[in-house]
């Protein structure tokens, strides 16, 4: 299934995502984190991840008019290792009312298997790979 929407998160995934995008033809939309909206009348969708590789727990979001019902979303990233930041992509596409369709991401370093079933998750490499 083909995307409608790449999202990836600052500042790696907004490389490679734009660069899937691009590739494909589609929107993209950068996943801000500790961002806040700039003014009053900015309507942003937020969420906290859960830990991540250094146990923080960030706030990613964006303007939710970027993502509307009925997009079709790829989460577009570098590296996947607690799958934290794939899980909150996930809840903000959900918030908006658009159809999560995946993720990917260069290296796969994913301890939890049941991620890669869940997002799902593809990826280039597996960590044991490098």
């Amino acid at each position: 299934m083909v995307p409608t929407v790449v999202v990836g998160p600052v500042s790696r995934g907004s490389l490679v995502g734009a660069l899937t995008a691009a590739a494909l033809g589609v929107g993209f939309v950068e996943i801000r984190k500790n961002a806040w909206p700039a003014t009053d009348s900015d309507r942003w969708v937020l969420h906290t991840a859960g830990p991540d590789y250094r146990d923080r727990q960030d706030v990613f979001g964006f303007r939710r008019d970027l993502v509307r019902a009925g997009d079709r979303v790829l989460l577009v990233d570098d590296w996947a290792e607690t799958g934290a930041t794939a899980l909150t992509g996930r809840a903000l596409v959900d918030d908006c009312g658009a159809r999560w369709i995946g993720a990917a991401c260069v290296v796969d370093g994913l301890t939890d298997a049941r991620l890669r079933h869940d997002l799902p998750l593809r990826a280039l490499l597996d960590v044991r790979q490098l």
